[in-house]
Order: C-alpha cells, then sequence, then structure tokens
C-alpha cells in the first residue's frame, strides 16, 4: 500500500494537532506516496535500527521518538542525527515518529501503561484546553433533521461520553435577495421573513474543515449563516497522563514489586513511602514532572513517571510517592502498541518489532 494509507490511519487516531509545541512527530523522511511492504517498529530510530531495516527488507520505520527535534543545517554525518537521517535516504528508508500526538490520546501510551498495571475507570490527567470549537447555524425548519445529522456525521455534537449533542432555539431570520442571487426561499429585491432554528454544536477543532464541508452540502441556502466560536474548555479526551483505580488496593511495596514487574523495571527511584495503601495511580510515560501537581490533586497515591531529578523529589512533599522507572521502561511497550493498532487495521501487511535494545542508559549490578 501507500505510506499515506498508513500514515493517515496512525493520525486518525493520535492526529498531529495533539503534538507539543516542541515536538516533531509525522512524516519526516520518506514521499507519502510510495509504496511500502514492510515497517519496522521501534521507540527510537538509531543507526542500529536503520541497519535492521535494511536487512529485514523493511522501508519505513515507525518510532515513537522522532529522529529530528529541530532544524539541520547541514548533512555531513558528524552527528548521530545527520547519520540516520543520511543512511535512510540513502537506502529509500521512510522515517515516521509519533511522538506526544500518541502520548496524549486515550488508548495511547499512557493507556497501555495502565493496561500493565491493571488500572481501571481510567480518566486523563491533565486535559487539554483550546481544542474545542463552538458552531452556531440558522437552518429553515424543514431541513433541521438533515442539517443537525450532517453535522454528527462529521463529528460534531460529542461531550464526554455522550454524541448526538445539540441545542436548538426556535425563531426567524430575515434578508432581502439581490438581483443576481438565486434564493432558495423569498423572491429577489422584496424583504423575507422565514422560520429558522438556531443550532450549536460543539466539535473538535481539527474537524472544522469536514463539519463545514458537510454544512454546506446539507443546508438549503445559497449563502449559509454560521458562527464558529473558540472555546477555553478542556478537552476530557485528550491531554497528559492518566490516573486510574488498581482493582483492589495494595501495600506501597506490593505496588512497587507490581510495577517493576509489569514494566520490566530494573530499578526504581522512588520518593520515602508514607504508609498507606495503594488505591488510585497516576502515570505519565516518559518526562511526566510537570504533572506531579495534578497527580495530587487528582487524589493519585503514587505517581508513575520518569526522569526525575533530585531536587525534583522534594517536591512530594509527603502527599505522593514519587515512582522513576526510567524513560526506556515506561515507553517500551509503545511499539506493541503499534503492532497492535497496525495489524488490526492492516491485518495483510508486514509490520516487525525491532530487535535492537535503544535504551541508552545501562545499568551496573
Amino acid at each position: 500500500m501507500k505510506l499515506r494509507e498508513l500514515t493517515d490511519h496512525l493520525e486518525s487516531l493520535a492526529p498531529l494537532e495533539y503534538q507539543e509545541p516542541y515536538d516533531n512527530a509525522g512524516l519526516l523522511v520518506g514521499n507519502p506516496d510510495r509504496e511500502v511492504n514492510q515497517a519496522l517498529l521501534s521507540l527510537d530510530c538509531t543507526e542500529a535500527v536503520v541497519d535492521e531495516a535494511i536487512a529485514s527488507g523493511s522501508d519505513v520505520i515507525i518510532s515513537h521518538h522522532p529522529i529530528v527535534f529541530k532544524g539541520l543545517k547541514r548533512f555531513n554525518g558528524n552527528t548521530y542525527v545527520e547519520r540516520v537521517v543520511m543512511k535512510a535516504i540513502k537506502h529509500d528508508i521512510a522515517l515516521y515518529a509519533i511522538h506526544t500526538n500518541l502520548d496524549n490520546v486515550e488508548g495511547g501510551v499512557n493507556g497501555k501503561i495502565a493496561d500493565r498495571l491493571g488500572l481501571q475507570d481510567t480518566q486523563i490527567l491533565s486535559p487539554k484546553g483550546d481544542l474545542l470549537r463552538k458552531l452556531v447555524v440558522f437552518v429553515p425548519m424543514d431541513h433541521v433533521e438533515r442539517v443537525r445529522a450532517a453535522l454528527f456525521a462529521g463529528g460534531a455534537g460529542s461531550i464526554g461520553d455522550y454524541d448526538a449533542c445539540s441545542f436548538n432555539t426556535p425563531g426567524y431570520g430575515t434578508f432581502r435577495p439581490g438581483e443576481r442571487a438565486d434564493p432558495f426561499v423569498g423572491h429577489r429585491g422584496e424583504h423575507h421573513r422565514e422560520e429558522e432554528m438556531r443550532m450549536e454544536v460543539i466539535f473538535p477543532a481539527l474537524k472544522e474543515r469536514a463539519i463545514l464541508r458537510g454544512l454546506l452540502e446539507a443546508h438549503p441556502y445559497e449563502e449559509v449563516a454560521y458562527d464558529i466560536y473558540r472555546l477555553q474548555n478542556d478537552y476530557p479526551r485528550v491531554g497528559s497522563g492518566l490516573v486510574g483505580r488498581l482493582e483492589r488496593p495494595m501495600g506501597e511495596s506490593d505496588f512497587l514489586g507490581l510495577l517493576k514487574r509489569q514494566l520490566g523495571a530494573k530499578v526504581i527511584r522512588h520518593t520515602a513511602l508514607r504508609g498507606k495503601p495503594v488505591a488510585n495511580v497516576a502515570v505519565c510515560g516518559g518526562a511526566g514532572g510537570f504533572l506531579l501537581g495534578q497527580a495530587i490533586r487528582s487524589g493519585a497515591d503514587v505517581f508513575v513517571t520518569a526522569d526525575y531529578k533530585y531536587h525534583e523529589f522534594f517536591d512530594a512533599e509527603g502527599k505522593i510517592v514519587i515512582a522513576d522507572v526510567g524513560h526506556f521502561e515506561s515507553e517500551q511497550f509503545t511499539q506493541q502498541l503499534l503492532l497492535e493498532i497496525i495489524q488490526k487495521k492492516f491485518p495483510t501487511f508486514a509490520v516487525r518489532l525491532t530487535g535492537m535494545d535503544t535504551n541508552p542508559i545501562k545499568y551496573y549490578s
């Protein structure tokens, strides 16, 4: 299939619009219209992974971490980033990254961690704002159902666990068609009053184009009157981290043992234990220290994340147990998640997990 088909599916689940401003997710190297026959999945894209792709006949590498975070000014092989990109181009291997956009969706990186720990009733720990819009449109009464159905089909009208949500207020509109108009109702040069419904729906900003296309196709008027408002409301389905509850509470030491086993951590750095049972757990794959305040406010007993610095551990202040499992350890199962996503959609497409250990941190014991 074409590379575009594969990346379009990944981005339908983890839209690029959901990545953090510093990130560089998406297609980094390659032509989206080229044919691809096999994908290699890895947490990181290293020279060894590119060599593995060459040896295995893989023509696209899908990694969690982007090999390129910022602009490259020269390609002379002086850095590992330059060497990876140069080798991929030389051997016609596409490079695709799905990073914080996969972190920030339900069922993404943090969902995989939550599944391995058996967390239930999970919720986004820090929902994002400024991702929702409100559409207000005025519709003649005999076309209300048709227009409403088109808006819902385009992705409007979902609020939390509810869909098909709209608010409707009857009223009337007035207009006078000009000499060059082709009015659906009324006559050129004459004032007209039409009974209409003011319809309001909320929608994710990234679906605006599809929703407007459906609106304009379903609405009978030559000139459709509508407004779009930018909302600051949090979007509960998109954001950083997750919080959930264990099936049954357990002791802190028992939980740390579970954490070590389930995430394959060689060591867990943690703050002082509080002598309280663990019932609620917050998680954030990778460097999640910025979420400590939200983890405490959520009522979590333990915050599982990585990349904590010495002085940052003091910030727990006895209110929560911080458990640093390591960056690689917290995100390593992202490869398996991507495998499941791709195989479910494209069951006959060849996809394999890397055999390389890309963790740059080694442990001496």
